[in-house]
């Protein structure tokens, strides 16, 4: 599970978990069928993207031994994957394959998170 940041235009941050998959320095995320209040082009994080491209995606691991913790942040810049779009389908495979709850949503007829990430930073209480 990772958390994505969003800023709006006018500055205000919002933050949702979400599912991501992996390719490489891109991430994608998928805008899904679970219950939403509005059509998923009109998501604050889709809105927030589209006025302000850049992104920090989030994922960190918590155990109750301390010396487990760890998190990987990604910064980038953000686009909306449409259906036509050359990568859309490579992102809808890639998540499938990671998610098997992803296969029976018609992800095929929603967008698409890309984000092409520009700067990796992790931490490890381990030092790993």
């Amino acid at each position: 599970m990772g958390r994505l940041a969003t800023v709006s235009a006018d500055g205000a941050p919002h933050i949702v978990p979400v599912c991501f998959a992996l390719d490489g320095d891109d991430v994608y995320v998928a805008l899904d069928e679970k219950p939403k209040r509005v059509a998923p082009e009109r998501l604050r994080r889709v809105r927030n993207i589209v006025a302000n491209p850049r992104v920090q995606l989030l994922v960190d691991l918590y155990d109750e031994d301390w010396s487990r913790l760890a998190f990987v942040q990604a910064d980038g810049r953000a686009e909306l994957l449409q259906p036509d779009a050359a990568r859309h389908a490579r992102a809808i495979a890639l998540l499938r394959a990671k998610y098997p709850q992803y296969r029976e949503m018609a992800l095929e007829a929603r967008p698409v998170i890309a984000i092409a990430v520009e700067r990796w930073r992790s931490w490890s209480a381990s030092g790993a």
